[in-house]
């Protein structure tokens, strides 16, 4: 009697534990991609410069990875820390939403609605009350 009690315990501990990793493990997906950055851009801390990038979201630990690799030029890589993501608006065409400050162009967002997420970058505060959103929006592609 106590070893049926057992199993039957384990087994739905076993079940209830996959329902619930199995909405992080469908988001733990990678998303990949590709896109041409029209003019420089700070994102993050680095200063990315304009060309055609290919894209890796890794979103297996505990904070989000974007990795870009440049295609053409010296095939620079980057990984930017993503500051938070949401689910994206089915709505939503893929872009790089820019931000204007004094100091250049920052990229604040990035949405792909084919991988269903949005990623937020951390954008300096305005110094300036003339700080605008910048809507020169790049287009980006996901595979």
């Amino acid at each position: 009697m106590k070893s049926i009690r057992t199993f039957v315990y384990t087994s739905a501990l076993a079940l209830s534990t996959m329902l619930i990793l199995a909405p992080s493990m469908a988001s733990a997906q990678q998303a990949r991609g590709s896109f041409k950055l029209t003019h420089d851009a700070h994102w993050g801390n680095q200063m990315v410069r304009a060309g055609e990038y290919r894209f890796t979201l890794d979103s297996k630990g505990p904070s989000e990875l974007l990795v870009l690799s440049k295609v053409s030029g010296n095939g620079s890589t980057s990984m930017m820390l993503v500051t938070n993501s949401e689910a994206s608006k089915p709505t939503d065409i893929s872009r790089l939403l820019l931000v204007s400050r004094p100091d250049g162009r920052f990229v604040s967002a990035m949405d792909l609605p084919d991988a269903g997420i949005t990623l937020h970058f951390a954008v300096p505060p305005e110094t300036s009350a003339v700080a605008k959103a910048d809507n020169t929006m790049t287009t980006a592609s996901t595979r």
